[in-house]
């Protein structure tokens, strides 16, 4: 199955990738608790708790626009991750409104 994921960091600069989820739900978030740890990301919430939509968002933020403005492996292994962990067919990741839609 196939799925579009956009990511967008302001209303200019909005990256849309194709996501073909081949990946078990265990893998993706392995992978996406690894970048959480890697990229260093911060809690939104100030009482720690970190919610799977807060991981997709901060991993794309502190992951960095440059990696979605240049695709490569590692932004098409975010698109499939976040395509198989939320199981939608298109998925918006906006950034700079700390939404996921």
């Amino acid at each position: 199955m196939s799925s579009i994921v956009s990511v967008v960091f302001d209303r200019n600069r909005e990256y849309e990738l194709i996501a073909h989820a081949e990946l078990s739900r265990e893998e993706a978030n392995r992978w996406l608790n690894a970048q959480w740890e890697e990229l260093e990301c911060e809690p939104s919430n100030p009482m720690g708790k970190v919610l799977v939509l807060d991981k997709i968002l901060s991993v794309a933020k502190y992951g960095g626009e440059k990696r979605f403005a240049t695709p490569g492996e590692w932004s098409q292994r975010y698109a499939d991750v976040v395509a198989t962990v939320l199981a939608r067919p298109v998925v918006r990741v906006d950034v700079a409104e700390h939404v996921v839609g």
